[in-house]
């Protein structure tokens, strides 16, 4: 054991070598304060308080000395002279360099512990204050004495509220519960009530403890869940109050050499939840002793008869105990130290008293005795016999019904059932359905001890090889590996372990404890037989796989072996990362519902369902790189997110340096306005001054806001009439341009109408000189007609003459009628054809209709010279020259129609072209 006198020395270190404190007392150091003085004496200490962090804490001396010592940092310093002895202390304020501290003057003064100056002074109490409690907010103090109770507002330093009693009803404690906004106050008259601390409503009353077991209070501690409380008084008993039922549910006695209880305090564990199972009791001998409220066993003990104690305090994580001894130093204990020796799972505890019953309980009820040893057997009776058949049937169905049953009142086979029906837990209820299933021990104490020899030295650097994004889940995966490691050193050289462990670890990020358990009931019944061949993979699992593989996909299996590729390929990379790279997160969480809900071959069988499920792709890879190409994108990926994590850790440092800094900034600000504050509410003149000074400030602001809006608005009127008188601008210019674009295209007709009568001029002269030549073509034909008519009538009867020139002369006037249909049929459809070639040339945007097939059917109307009725009594040479002018006829007449269809054509794409020119000089 270390001491350190502290002296006339303001500052230095705690201890000169580091502390090891034995197990027997964990004591880590003896503080002293002696005078060097003509007549050296002993400054007593009187009260000590933790900060926040739990690594600092303050004590004051009877003359007012207040130190602080860094445990963490193994530093002290003097931070205040009071010239006064303190009453009360409290180092947990929002502003973690402030504290508290109540005088003998019956006033309370706040300081600061970096600039040591004055903060505030408060006064109020006509008694000495004997209990100072801050809400977890840091933002309320509640200061207790006698006969008065006050409740302070932090940050403006003024007093809210005042309770106030009658003189025969004295104040035990008034105090905050932990992480709510609930006060309790304890009288004297073992009254206890509950008020809310906005409204200061009454919120319920503690019922009156049993008459036969009745205790006058003293003391009082609360669990930090804020769900149990501890009283005591002059007595060997304890009795717990269950806040939420508001009844008490447990009395227990202490040794009978404790006569009466002078401080209690629960001991904080990182990993209970706030639900503290372990409870330091001071009594009467200057002995603490811990026990565990549930088990009611003894575990250690502090202080002694010769060094007894008189006051403690515990740090809120839970690893220092600040005691102050009855000599007037103040020693540090070790909870680690103290124990060391129980961290094993505690062995069975005798309960003296049953549950509680449903009916009214007693005193007798309750009480359970603290003691510690063996669990006696009943003793068998003589004489008893039981039919092995009979016995053996019990065993069985007791065997099934246990096997099935799990804590917490749950049964397996209706789990079972539930999964089957519905594919998953409930996400409400999975992490409980999950402890329950495992059978988790939930052990404090052992994995403390494991989490107490700090980080292993293999995941020292893990976030060089897994730099992940969030610095929480970091810490807790690395404590979580450095567990395993310790609890087996097999660990230690696993490389898959993070894999394996992470997805766990992200889970159960914030229950550090059920995260351990659950990986290692994992690895003890899922991967007990994954070592045998260690370090190597597991060669008789990845066995197995295959043989269910090849009994259920041999044509897989076949594929796989044709290729080279083992079960080390397709099969382990799946068990060592428990398929948290190839699932989503509820995929994920559903395949371990089933995993946990039944054999651990399950997890065997999901690595070949998952397999099969794959089998197209797989059995479209027909080369080993192409799986080998599969694992390296894979890698290229994690290297990827890695370079993305560290890119985005990066950004997150420079984002929290500069959170950093803006709160120093806003700290800065914050302190100048308090102090500003602190100032107003000391001269209230200057304070009415600044609020006006500031009120016409505001004014001004405002209007300086308002002419900034006003003026904005005029720049924007003007940014508006300007682009209107653009636009007119630009409208007055277009429509000039339209209307020069309007006489182009004017002149543009004009000069189309003009061309197109010139056109139409042509067209009608072509086709008069077609038609005077065709005329002249027949009339030399009659005559030749008339000469062949001639010619043989001299060969012919007389008789044969006459017939034949009446037949030629019929044949003449047949011909003569066919040449004026003809022409009349000729000068029809030329009329049709330019009356079509005008229409279109004044409607040149028209469609053009399939009118020549209409025109052909007209003509195709009118009698032809085909159509001559006695033809065949016609003379073969006449029949001859008929034909082959009807011929000659037909030439022409198609002739004359294409030179028509050119025409039109060439009209038409003249029409066209006039009819785009316009479009383009609008566009």
């Amino acid at each position: 054991m270390q001491s350190t006198d502290l002296g006339n020395k303001e500052s230095g270190k705690i201890w000169h070598r580091k502390p090891s404190p034995a197990t027997r007392d964990g004591i880590i150091v003896n503080i002293i304060h002696n005078t060097s003085d003509y007549h050296p004496k002993v400054l007593r200490f009187l009260n000590v308080a933790f900060d926040g962090t739990g690594d600092c804490l303050i004590a004051g001396d009877h003359q007012g000395n207040i130190y602080v010592f860094d445990l963490y940092g193994n530093r002290f310093n003097l931070v205040q002279r009071t010239a006064q002895a303190c009453t009360a202390l409290a180092f947990n304020l929002r502003r973690k360099s402030e504290f508290l501290v109540a005088l003998a003057d019956y006033s309370i003064k706040c300081f600061d512990t970096v600039t040591k100056e004055l903060v505030s002074w408060m006064r109020g109490h006509e008694s000495s204050v004997f209990s100072i409690s801050v809400h977890a907010s840091g933002k309320y103090a509640i200061t207790t004495s006698s006969d008065t109770a006050q409740l302070w507002d932090l940050d403006t330093f003024q007093r809210k509220r005042k309770l106030n009693i009658r003189q025969s009803v004295g104040i035990q404690k008034v105090f905050f519960l932990p992480l709510s906004n609930t006060i309790l106050s304890c009288f004297k008259d073992n009254s206890i009530f509950a008020w809310e601390c906005d409204t200061l409503f009454c919120k319920y009353q503690l019922p009156a403890p049993p008459e036969s077991s009745s205790i006058l209070y003293k003391v009082f501690a609360v669990t930090r869940d804020g769900r149990i409380l501890a009283a005591g008084g002059k007595s060997n008993h304890l009795h717990l109050w269950c806040l939420e039922a508001r009844q008490l549910f447990r009395i227990i006695q202490m040794p009978t050499k404790v006569r009466a209880i002078r401080h209690l305090e629960f001991l904080p564990d990182s990993f209970d939840a706030g639900s503290n199972q372990v409870l330091g009791v001071l009594s009467q001998d200057g002995i603490m002793r811990f026990i565990n409220i549930q088990t009611c066993k003894l575990l250690f003990e502090i202080g002694s008869l010769d060094q007894g104690i008189s006051s403690s305090v515990i740090s809120p994580h839970g690893r220092y105990i600040a005691s102050i001894m009855e000599n007037g130093s103040l020693n540090v204990y070790s909870v680690q130290a103290l124990t060391q020796e129980i961290n094993k799972p505690p062995l069975p505890l005798v309960k003296v008293i049953e549950d509680l019953p449903k009916k009214k309980l007693s005193s007798s009820d309750l009480k359970m005795k603290v003691t510690s040893g063996r669990v006696q057997q009943p003793a068998k009776p003589r004489g008893s016999k039981i039919q092995t058949r009979i016995l053996k049937q019990d065993l069985t169905g007791d065997f099934e019904s246990k096997k099935n049953e799990l804590p917490d009142g749950l049964n397996k086979k209706r789990l079972q059932i539930l999964l089957k029906g519905y594919g998953e837990y409930p996400t409400k209820y999975r992490m409980f359905i999950w402890r329950s299933l495992l059978q988790l021990p939930e052990n404090h104490t052992a994995f403390s001890s494991l989490i107490d020899k700090g980080t292993h030295v293999t995941f020292l650097n893990l976030q060089k090889k897994y730099p992940i994004k969030s610095r929480k889940l970091l810490r807790v995966l690395q404590r979580t590996l450095s567990a395993l490691a310790h609890w087996s050193v097999i660990f230690s050289d696993t490389p898959y372990l993070p894999l394996l462990a992470f997805p766990f670890v992200k889970l159960f990020q914030n229950n550090q404890l059920i995260c351990f358990e659950v990986i290692a009931t994992l690895i003890i019944n899922w991967c007990q037989h994954w070592f045998e061949y260690f370090p190597n993979p597991p060669i008789n699992i990845l066995s197995m796989i295959e043989n269910v593989l090849a009994f259920h996909d041999k044509e897989l299996l076949r594929h796989f072996i044709d290729h080279d590729i083992t079960s080390q390929l397709y099969a382990w990379p799946l068990l060592e990362t428990v398929f948290s790279e190839v699932l989503t997160r509820e995929e994920w969480l559903k395949l371990f519902d089933n995993i946990f809900s039944n054999h651990p071959s399950f997890l065997l069988m999901t690595v070949v369902a998952y397999n099969i499920c794959s089998r197209v792709p797989l059995l479209n890879c027909n080369l080993k790189d192409d799986f080998e190409t599969v694992e390296d994108m894979q890698a290229e990926v994690d290297q990827q997110r890695v370079e993305d994590e560290a890119w985005c850790q990066k950004q997150e440092l420079l984002r929290k340096a500069e959170e950093t800094r803006r709160e120093m900034l806003l700290q800065e600000e914050e302190k100048i306005i308090q102090q500003r504050q602190r100032l107003a509410a000391v001269k209230r003149e200057l304070q009415v001054k600044e609020m006006h000074l500031q009120d016409a400030a505001r004014r001004r602001f405002l209007k300086l806001q308002q002419d900034q809006q006003e003026m904005e608005l005029r720049r924007l009127d003007d940014e508006i009439g300007r682009k209107v008188y653009m636009r007119d601008r630009e409208i007055a210019a277009t429509a000039r341009d339209l209307e020069m674009r309007q006489l182009e295209l004017e002149s543009q007709k004009r000069l189309y109408e003009k061309n197109l009568t010139e056109n139409q001029a042509a067209v009608a002269k072509e086709m008069r000189a077609d038609a005077d030549a065709y005329r002249r073509k027949v009339d030399l034909e009659e005559h030749m007609f008339h000469k062949l008519i001639e010619a043989g009538e001299t060969q012919s009867q007389k008789t044969q003459k006459w017939k034949e020139a009446e037949g030629k002369e019929f044949c003449l006037r047949s011909a003569k009628k066919a040449s004026a249909l003809s022409d009349a049929s000729r000068k029809w459809f030329l009329k049709q054809e330019i009356n079509a070639a005008v229409e279109h040339a004044e409607n040149p945007c028209h469609k053009e209709e399939p009118r020549f097939q209409n025109e052909q059917e007209d003509a195709s109307c009118l009698p032809r010279t085909s159509h001559l009725n006695d033809s065949s009594e016609m003379h073969p040479s006449t029949q001859i020259s008929l034909n082959r002018r009807a011929v000659e006829w037909d030439t022409t007449e198609q002739n004359l129609i294409q030179k028509v269809r050119n025409l039109r054509q060439r009209l038409t794409a003249q029409a066209r072209h006039r009819c785009q020119t316009p479009h383009l000089l609008a566009a």
